[in-house]
């Protein structure tokens, strides 16, 4: 197939930011509530429709509720999908995750604790990203083996991680008030990004932006590390240093998703693995068609999640819905996961 040995170029990258813009475009009219586009870009673009009389309603509901929400879809996405693509070339796994070391069970632990003690919004989020991070760094630290960092290794202590994280959450629910607390602590696990709002991204998206930045950065060195870590150490890779960053940038992004809006399932899996149908495994364009992807998709499924119905669906159970679905029938087309 032609399209795998083309490499991630200006032509793909103006396709990519076009269709991105058209759907984020696309997500904000349209809902229970729809907005003319004359109207989106009236407030969008004050000046370029003079004669457009806007109410006060559909500049808040643009500027303060579907905006933030639209931005946060497109970076837990991008994120996401490049968190999964990194860890997949790290590890040669096609089975890992952004969560492969524990970042998002350590994130919910944080979140549903502070639900738990009825700290404010931004409490919880400031909690869920410490403990996203601290998980991470416990499954950096027992995978340790006389200084060096084994890739099976460090696969096996973040499971172990993610399972004592997941274990606590459990615990937390246990303990919960089944009336008030439990509720909340339910819903926000299905993951949504209802309660967006300019401070919550404000506080988040940096995180996400430079994790995804520095994956980008990277994307270059991750071919590399597909070598015997003694081959890449023979040509002057610096496979600690390599390994590091990425494990870094994932559980930046991993666990600032998190800490938005809950556990969200199936992105950094499926979407990689659609990508390198379409451009091959070289990780230069594997990571930048993985973040314009998996952006695109995450955008559309919010959409879906608050439109589709009168009560808003979690986020996760679409994902899931269309990721299996979709996964399996990759498996069908490819006859099994390959790197």
């Amino acid at each position: 197939m032609k399209g795998r040995n083309l490499s991630w170029n200006r032509y793909w990258t103006i396709g990519a930011a076009a269709v991105t813009l058209t759907a984020a475009a696309l997500a904000m009219v349209t809902g229970r509530f729809s907005i003319p586009p004359k109207e989106l870009a009236a407030v969008l673009f004050p000046g370029i429709f003079p004669e457009t009389v806007v109410s006060k309603q559909v500049q808040t509901v643009i500027l303060n509720i579907r905006l933030p929400r639209v931005i946060l879809a497109v970076l837990a996405g991008a994120g996401l999908s490049a968190a999964g693509a990194a860890f997949q070339g790290l590890f040669a796994n096609p089975l890992a995750t952004p969560d492969t070391l524990g970042a998002a069970n350590g994130a919910s632990f944080g979140a549903v604790f502070g639900i738990l003690l009825g700290l404010p919004a931004m409490g919880i989020q400031l909690s869920a990203m410490v403990m996203g991070i601290a998980a991470v760094l416990m499954a950096w630290g027992f995978s340790r083996v006389k200084g060096t960092l084994p890739p099976l290794m460090v696969i096996l202590a973040g499971m172990v991680v993610s399972s004592l994280f997941s274990a606590l959450v459990s615990l937390v629910k246990y303990a919960a008030d089944p009336q008030d607390v439990l509720p909340s602590i339910t819903y926000w696990l299905m993951g949504s990004m209802a309660s967006t709002t300019k401070t919550t991204l404000f506080m988040g998206a940096p995180f996400i932006l430079a994790g995804s930045l520095l994956l980008f950065l990277l994307r270059w060195k991750l071919n590399s590390m597909s070598l015997s870590e003694d081959e890449a150490r023979s040509l002057g890779i610096p496979v600690k240093r390599i390994r590091g960053l990425v494990i870094l940038g994932s559980a930046m992004v991993t666990a600032s998703v998190v800490s938005m809006c809950g556990q969200i399932g199936w992105v950094g899996l499926l979407v990689p693995h659609m990508v390198r149908m379409i451009f091959g495994n070289d990780n230069r364009s594997v990571i930048p068609a993985s973040m314009a992807f998996g952006g695109v998709f995450m955008l559309l499924i919010d959409t879906i999640a608050r439109s589709a119905t009168a009560s808003e669906i979690p986020v996760s159970i679409l994902t899931a819905l269309v990721g299996a679905p979709c996964f399996l029938l990759l498996l069908r087309k490819t006859g099994g996961l390959r790197l």
